[in-house]
Formats: C-alpha cells, structure tokens, sequence
C-alpha cells in the first residue's frame, strides 16, 4: 500500500466496499469517490473557495459520506447540523458558519424549509442554487443527482486539505462552532497523518476493518473515529436509527471489528433478553470504543464480561485533548478514564488556578499538542475557558498516584447539600443496578434548610408501573452502597429522560421546572 488517505485509496482500488447502509445498500470505493469530486465541481460553479462552508441535514447515508469527502478535498469546512433542532435554531448555525450550500434530506424538508424561510426573514437567504436536496425533491431546492449531474468525476484541482466544524451542544447559550485554521496542504498527506489517532485504540490500516457508525453525523466522533476509518481504508457500516438488537444484527453482518458508542448504548444492549444476545455473533468485534457520558462500572464490567476485552474508553471534547483507558488499564484502575494520549495534556486545578494535588477533585482542563482552536465569531467565549493555555468544559476530575484520571461529574452538575459536594454521576451508576430502573437523572432541587436535596427521575424499563412504593424501593436498593447522605429525597417517574442520541443528557430540561421562581437557580 503507498499510503492512506481515502482520495488515494479509491484510486488504488475502486472495488473496495466504503460503505453499507443499514438498509442493505453497498457503496465501493470509485463510486463513493465519483459522486464526491462531482460535488466538488458543482459547488465551486457556486463560487465556493478555500475556507467557505457547507452545512447539512442528513442522516446516516451514502451521500453524508460523499459530502465529507467532498469537503475535505477541497479546502472547505463541512458541518453537519443536528436534525432535532428546529428550523431557526438550523438557520442560526448555517448563517453563524458562513456556509456557502445547504445539503437537506427529504427526511427533514420540513425543518429544513423552516431553516430556509427563518434565514430570508432575516435578510441572510442563500441563492437557490445553493440549496440541495438529498433523497429526492423538496421545493426550492435541486436534488443532488441533478445539482452534480454532468460534472466531471475526476479529481478537482487545487485540492487542499479542509476541516470539520461542529457546533457545541449550546447549554449554556447559543452554541459555537469549534474552528481550526486550514492547512493548506494535500488533502492525502493530511488524511494519512490524521489515522494516527485510531492507533492509539490498537486500530490498524487496511481492507478488512469495519467501522461500524451508531450515532447521527452531527457528533463530533462520529466525524472523527468514521472519517479516520475510511481514510485508513476501512469499510463504513452506517446505522440509520440506532436500537440494541439492531447493533448486534449489523456487527454480525457486516462482520464489525470496530465501533464507537456511549454508556446508555451498552446499558440498553446488556437489558436484551440473554435469548436475544445470544442469537448474534459479535466475535468480530476487536475494539469497542465509549465516550461522552460517565459509564457505571457494573456497565463496564458487564460489556467486558460479554463482548472480552475490546472495551476501550476515552475523556474529550470537541474543543479538542483528551485521555484514553485501555481495557487493562481500566481493569487494573477501574473507574479511570486514563491517561492523556500522546498528542494531550491533562490537569487538574483548584478555583485559585493551581493545580490540585493527587486524589484532589478539580476542573479538568486540557490542551491538544500543536492544535488550538476558536468558537467561531466569540473571542470572549473562547478566552473564558483557559488558563496557563489550557481548556475547560467543566467537568470535575482528580488523578491517583499512577497519573489516571477519574472524573466526578460535570461541575454545573454538582450538587451542594448541607455545604457537602455530591456528583450525581456517582449516584446515577448505582440507581442503574436496581433491574426496574432504565434510564436515570439525578439533580439538585431547593430545599430550605439545606439549599439543595437530591432528586432523581427515573425511565423504566418494561414491565415495571410507577409508583410512590417502586420509588422507596429504588431509593432503598442503594443501602450499604451510597452513604445516606447521597441518596435521594425522591423519585419521579417519566417515559422517556430528555437525551440525544449519543448518550448526553439535557439535564437542565429537567432541572430548570424546579428552580423556577428561585434565585439561586442552577
């Protein structure tokens, strides 16, 4: 093999499988490639140049790959935009990211036509030229296969190196989009130094790998551990609506050796009937990789107990930095979430800005080597976060004696009860033992004497009625675990916990109802 990068492999051999689609559609390499240098042609008869944008609203597909492999051969900026927003809120980010086109799934044509009409209210309407339709017709917009009709499926020239920007979750205001300067460089050169990062997983290069994609593209990871597997040469395996046995059935067919999930993923799929987990065969799977929500250690244990020693779990933002945890470190240190990779740093300080000793909670910050980035358009936001070059998201965090890291919660999240620290995630883990509890939140709510008491809201699991006796009794399960202090003051019960599909929790939708009217709201 002369080198990786998706552009040169799918010249090297066009044959090769890039992508499966949940459905059963099949995609190789050259025309995954055809469809992206079209796209590339078509767009730049819009005017695009190097550092435009383009925003989508697609979901798991063949074109959200050829769209990304579009604009990261062409010196462009490529955001894919959450699909659970609505149409303004679509618009804010297509406006605030300065994207030249606007990709939208019939899917979504309803959200996407909104987006639309709230951008030409506010005078920032794109041409209709630069509205593209994907999966067939919605009006004011040109489908795709026509849009890129007739343009050439040979590599574009001037090809550089573009970049993903995804826009944070958007908690605490509107969200921002994570901005890296451009390189400038070849776009094979950069794709190739890019499929470093997989190894850090015992990820290898080569025909043969499947990435198996179980989150919407407009997560960070998503981009970033697909990307890297196509530009390593691997196959894509895309699930489109993401549910437990359907994981299971797509690692078995399309022979998955690797995947990224979240917690609530592995809880969901470990709560199948042993009949039904046992029916597929995950032995492929080589590297299980969890992120982005605190993940129980009965959970952990569970998935390492059934799927062998595959499960790897990893700390980090979109912002950047980060730490990783083998399965035998976490064995031999359970509950880390590692130490910082190769290309990181990761500290731990106190709110005096010095760094806390071993064994001591503090905001986690972090830095990526070489790598620094802005939220589009907001120097203050941007400066908010540092200290000593360092970032934060707010997470609360202390290192034991080996330089592990384990994380207490999110710092907004922290409840302060009788002048005691408590993290909910602790108490979380624990409330997920009880076998009628399937989901959980557990926050701070106003109380007098106190300041905050503890509340947590459960989403059952089948089979299982709400209760004011089923609440005592899921409180009461965590005796001999949890010191009292700790446990809830209450339980309610809800359908369904308020979180997106990649495992985070809108906590404060929950929150919020009981601190309204009070002035030291969370």
């Amino acid at each position: 093999m002369a080198g990786l990068g998706f552009w040169r492999l799918a010249q090297e051999d066009p044959d090769w499988t890039a992508v499966i689609e949940e459905s059963g559609g099949e995609y190789r390499a050259g025309e995954v490639l055809a469809a992206a240098n079209q796209t590339v042609h078509a767009l730049r008869t819009l005017g695009m140049r190097d550092g435009d944008g383009l925003t989508l609203l697609m979901p798991n597909l063949v074109q959200m790959v050829e769209i990304y492999a579009a604009a990261l051969q062409a010196g462009w900026y490529y955001t894919p935009v959450n699909f659970h927003l609505t149409g303004p809120e679509v618009a804010y980010i297509i406006h605030d990211a300065e994207a030249k086109a606007f990709f939208c799934h019939v899917r979504f044509a309803e959200i996407g036509l909104a987006a639309v009409a709230a951008l030409e209210k506010e005078g920032h309407g794109l041409p209709k030229a630069a509205l593209i339709s994907v999966g067939g017709e919605i009006p004011g917009f040109t489908p795709l296969e026509e849009f890129r009709g007739g343009h050439s499926t040979e590599l574009p020239p001037d090809r550089t190196y573009g970049a993903a920007m995804h826009y944070t979750s958007g908690t605490t205001g509107r969200p921002k989009g994570v901005r890296r300067a451009l390189s400038g460089q070849d776009p094979d050169t950069m794709a190739e130094l890019g499929t470093t990062f997989p190894g850090f997983f015992g990820i290898t290069p080569g025909k043969g790998g499947v990435h198996l994609v179980t989150s919407p593209n407009y997560h960070t990871a998503v981009t970033q551990f697909g990307g890297n597997s196509l530009q390593m040469g691997h196959t894509l395996a895309l699930m489109d609506k993401w549910t437990p046995e359907g994981t299971l059935e797509m690692i078995q067919r399309t022979r998955a050796t690797h995947t990224h999930m979240v917690p609530t993923q592995f809880h969901r799929m470990l709560n199948l009937p042993d009949e039904v987990k046992k029916r597929y065969d995950v032995s492929s799977m080589k590297v299980a990789i969890h992120a982005a929500a605190p993940c129980p250690q009965h959970v952990k244990r569970a998935m390492l107990d059934w799927w062998g020693p595959v499960v790897y779990e990893y700390y980090a933002a979109t912002e950047g930095g980060g730490t990783i945890a083998t399965p035998e470190d976490w064995l031999a240190h359970p509950g880390t979430v590692g130490k910082a990779w190769p290309i990181s740093e990761v500290k731990a300080f106190d709110d005096d800005g010095d760094e806390v000793p071993v064994g001591t909670p503090g905001t986690v910050y972090m830095k990526m080597l070489a790598a620094d980035f802005e939220y589009k358009g907001d120097r203050a936001k941007t400066e908010a976060n540092r200290h000593a070059g360092f970032f934060t998201v707010g997470d609360v965090g202390y290192f034991d004696e080996d330089g592990f890291l384990y994380l207490c919660d999110r710092k907004i999240d922290m409840i302060i009860s009788g002048g005691v620290n408590i993290y909910p995630a602790e108490i979380e883990g624990e409330l997920l033992r009880h076998p009628a509890v399937g989901d959980v939140a557990v926050f701070g709510i106003p109380d007098e004497d106190w300041g905050e008491q503890i509340k947590a809201v459960v989403e059952l699991n089948e089979g299982y009625t709400a209760s004011d006796e089923l609440g005592q009794e899921i409180i009461a399960s965590l005796d001999g675990r949890l010191a009292r202090l700790k446990w809830p003051k209450s339980v309610d019960f809800t359908d369904q916990l308020p979180r997106e599909p990649n495992g985070k929790l809108f906590k404060r939708r929950l929150r919020d109802p009981y601190w309204a009217g009070h002035e030291t709201a969370i």
